[in-house]
């Protein structure tokens, strides 16, 4: 079986927007279009109904059962694997005819190595203990009357982001093993490797047990994301993985709760007692290492002690890469790079750029940072571990770093088994959202026909509220 696509035509777009560059922008400011046609969107809300209803079923669902899924899906994308990478090799050849950045066209790709990376991830998911229906405490209320939080699944999620087809596999596969049914909307973009992808997940774990039917669909239209947003009494929760002006659209345009980050501004800081060939290493990888990506870091802070010796070092490293630097007039009389703005400080490139600012002290670079970065991730490189906990503990960011660099803040990498996003939010989830940010939880009282009216009034029974482990 497929999934169900709830497909909707429009009249042909017109030609991509250009980007500040001048480039076609991204599929974001595409699909952010208001649709040609005013169409009332029957199917989208019908998709909705059927995802409510296998959440109903996924939220009971065995581990044995989930995990089985997991290892059909991996077996069926490794069988399909020529159509696979043969869809996406379409995709990419419509993108570079349309004129999309070179930066999208990296996102895009999902050939044999990328494939091989979501079966790594599939595989360490399956590892994972079952996260729901774990008890998470248990309160003795009194003798025979025992309260327990139990871990349970949020229910029915949207997720809608760009280019990377990679973020399906691990967006279905996390909602799976969390017990949660999943709405999807990628990028017009990844249309052909998202159709393949989704059609090859669904109707893997429909094969290994009915009560998997509608637990991922997949939308086509951005017409549809437009209606799915106003469906607030049957999605839970929508996750936006994308440009700031996805995010933002879509906050302003539902009034379902959104997880995410609107931007990956990333700084690492440069102390003046860092070792040096290690900052040069750190801050190269930060950068470089895949400059597209939300964690890649934007702003270099610099100690002024250490930026006569370190700046000229890191430099050279970044000209061999082709990064285009940009500084503040301190920095600029240690290295050649062109003059930042105001505006530099606040910007997320996703490209080979980098600003770079020459700070007086920790306490500057931390206000530096809590002014013009995301609340994403932030770094230092230090020797001091005193200085190292007075960065952490003072930078509010979801994830802060000492001595390494700012990809490291990834799902995968810290052991998630994969992540939907990453949320700059402060309830809920925060930082890479693995399983845990994928569940909520719920309340189970056992009693022995305890009744309210025995702890009220003249001689009431005492609660004991002791805890239980």
């Amino acid at each position: 079986m497929t999934p169900k696509r709830w497909l909707l035509q429009f009249p042909p777009r017109s030609a991509p927007l250009p980007g500040p560059s001048g480039r076609p922008g991204s599929s974001e400011r595409l699909m952010m279009q208001p649709p040609m046609l005013s169409v009332t969107m029957d199917g989208v809300r019908k998709a909705a109904e059927r995802s409510r209803e296998a959440s109903y079923r996924l939220q009971s669902m065995s581990a044995d059962s989930k995990d089985r899924a997991l290892r059909a899906i991996a077996e069926a994308m490794n069988r399909r694997r020529r159509e696979i990478v043969s869809a996406n090799e379409k995709d990419l050849r419509a993108a570079e005819k349309a004129g999309i950045s070179k930066t999208l066209l990296k996102r895009l790709r999902y050939d044999g190595q990328k494939l091989d990376e979501s079966l790594a991830s599939i595989r360490a998911l399956i590892k994972l203990e079952d996260p729901v229906g774990k008890v998470l405490d248990r309160t003795e209320l009194d003798r025979g009357l025992v309260l327990e939080r139990v871990s349970s699944p949020i229910g029915v999620i949207a997720v809608i982001f760009e280019s990377r087809p990679d973020a399906l596999v691990q967006i279905s596969t996390l909602c799976i093993k969390s017990g949660n049914a999943v709405i999807l909307k990628g990028g017009s973009e990844a249309e052909s490797t998202n159709r393949i992808l989704a059609d090859t997940i669904s109707a893997a774990i429909e094969k290994v047990d009915a009560g998997f039917e509608d637990a991922v669909q997949l939308l086509s239209t951005r017409g549809e994301v437009k209606e799915l947003l106003r469906q607030d009494d049957l999605v839970d929760l929508v996750i936006p993985r994308g440009s700031n002006e996805l995010v933002r659209s879509i906050q302003e345009g539902t009034k379902i709760p959104v997880m995410g980050h609107a931007a990956g501004i990333c700084h690492t800081y440069v102390h003046s007692d860092a070792d040096i060939g290690m900052a040069v290493k750190i801050c190269h990888d930060a950068k470089c290492q895949y400059p597209a990506v939300c964690n890649a870091m934007e702003t270099l802070l610099v100690h002024k002690d250490i930026a006569a010796a370190f700046l000229p070092r890191m430099a050279r490293s970044f000209q061999k890469a082709r990064v285009e630097l940009r500084g503040d007039d301190k920095t600029r009389k240690h290295i050649d790079a062109k003059r930042a703005t105001e505006k530099d400080w606040g910007t997320e490139y996703n490209d080979l750029i980098l600003s770079i600012r020459i700070v007086p002290s920790l306490e500057d670079a931390v206000e530096h940072i809590n002014k013009y970065g995301s609340h994403h991730t932030d770094a230092i490189v230090t020797s001091s571990a005193g200085e190292a906990k007075r960065f952490m503990d003072r930078v509010d960011s979801s994830s802060v770093i000492w001595n390494a660099s700012t990809r490291f803040a990834d799902g995968y990498r810290y052991g998630l088994g994969a992540e939907v996003g990453i949320s700059t939010n402060k309830t809920h989830a925060r930082g890479p959202v693995g399983l845990e940010g994928l569940l909520i939880y719920k309340y189970r009282l056992t009693g022995k026909g305890h009744i309210v009216a025995d702890y009220v009034g003249k001689g009431a029974k005492k609660f004991t509220h002791r805890r239980i482990r």
